[in-house]
């Protein structure tokens, strides 16, 4: 046996032992580092740039524990950007929501911002939207929320009424009061997706600007902000990667509002909180953590249902919405057919229906070889990657686990 082969077989003598170990060790960590998320929880770190929290989409649950989060993150910090997934020109109108308190464009916004994510479509969304207005009421000047949005346009509708705000005396071009009685008879297909009127009516406005920018100029409010939905507007003519596109927009939004120094809150699909790539595949936080932030000063925060329902369809049917519940059998990450690995250890650690779990505290388990809590198995398994060189913590810092969360109810079930 030479060297090599004797330095081998010490090296797994010693490691997979201490593998085994620290596997048999995560719940007795995880009791030692697991607390009830309550307006009392501190948030052990507060030295960050980004926090991110997501979980799978339609259980009512998720959004209390969304706004513990970000009410902890705001006591702690100055300033609080505000990221729902969603594009710059719904998030725009969210954040004229709440100066306004206008609770007709807070309805319409969120049945637009569903367009994308239908099961966040929902009362319980829009009640979160109600109480962020009541907490931003009551910050100082110096810690209001500012609401942006790195998302490809989800739908056109928001970007006509925002390109519009930017213009001055929009009723000197006769493109731009097309444009104008589009917004007015608010019938048609905003759409990005295909090859709808208003995005014919785009590619035109668009084209014309292009070609006569001397005559634009002048009437722009802001020209910075202009040519970035001008730009997001042509990527919507075609195809895009999302992760791409989502990436592309938050740098080109950092640099418009210096978010280097400041203190963002992230409100996704936990697909796209994951710091680290999932074989090829890169999320926009591995992005962010590779290109622009170091992976210290990014904090993912994913929510794990159990015991808990999600709205799974919502559909227009015989003149009404008529929504279904998932009780479970899919779409929550804690069935016999499609789990979290590692999830049973947080449900027998749990101490509350909202417990928040600390996976990057010194000396963790989880900051070894063996990911759990990322990867989803599924029955019959739909895509396979290889973990075993990866941590959990490469992933992920906090995990919150959500039970007995009731499915969230359908926008269109409120009067």
């Amino acid at each position: 046996m030479n060297a090599n082969t004797l330095l081998s077989v010490f090296l797994l003598s010693v490691l997979i032992p201490l593998l085994s170990h620290s596997q048999d060790n995560k719940e007795e960590y995880l009791k030692n580092n697991s607390s009830v998320l309550n307006s009392s929880y501190t948030f052990p770190q507060q030295s960050f740039n980004i926090i991110g929290f997501g979980a799978y989409h339609g259980s009512a649950k998720t959004e209390d524990a969304e706004l513990l989060l970000l009410q902890l993150v705001i006591k702690n910090n100055q300033t609080a950007y505000y990221f729902p997934e969603t594009d710059i020109s719904i998030a725009h109108y969210f954040d004229e929501y709440l100066k306004s308190g206008d609770e007709e464009l807070l309805r319409s916004l969120v049945e637009t911002y569903g367009a994308r994510v239908p099961q966040e479509r929902t009362i319980e969304v829009f009640t979160k939207w109600k109480k962020l207005k009541a907490i931003n009421d009551k910050l100082p000047k110096h810690k209001k929320i500012t609401v942006l949005g790195a998302d490809p346009i989800v739908t056109y509708q928001f970007t006509y009424r925002h390109l519009l705000s930017l213009i001055k005396n929009s009723s000197k071009l006769t493109i731009l009061k097309e444009l104008q009685n589009t917004v007015e008879k608010d019938t048609t297909d905003f759409s990005p997706y295909y090859d709808s009127y208003a995005k014919g009516q785009l590619k035109k406005f668009v084209a014309d600007y292009e070609a006569n920018k001397k005559i634009y100029l002048p009437l722009l409010e802001d020209t910075v902000l202009f040519d970035h939905l001008i730009a997001m507007i042509k990527v919507s003519f075609g195809d895009y990667k999302r992760e791409k596109e989502m990436f592309n927009n938050y740098t080109a939004l950092a640099r418009m509002y210096s978010l280097k120094d400041k203190v963002q809150f992230f409100r996704l699909g936990f697909g796209h909180l994951l710091k680290s790539k999932e074989g090829s595949y890169e999320s926009f936080f591995s992005m962010l953590s590779a290109n622009v932030y170091p992976k210290d000063k990014i904090i993912s925060v994913i929510g794990y249902l159990t015991k808990s329902e999600v709205i799974w369809e919502d559909k227009y049917k015989d003149g009404e919405y008529v929504s279904s519940v998932n009780k479970g059998d899919e779409g929550i990450g804690d069935s016999p057919d499609e789990y979290f690995k590692g999830i049973d250890k947080l449900k027998k650690t749990k101490v509350a229906d909202l417990t928040i779990f600390r996976l990057n505290a010194k000396s963790s388990p989880y900051s070894l070889m063996g990911s759990d809590l990322i990867e989803v198995i599924e029955t019959p398994q739909k895509r396979k990657v290889d973990y075993s060189a990866n941590a959990t913590t490469d992933f992920v810092d906090y995990a919150i686990l959500i039970s007995n969360s009731p499915a969230s109810k359908s926008i269109y079930s409120k009067p």
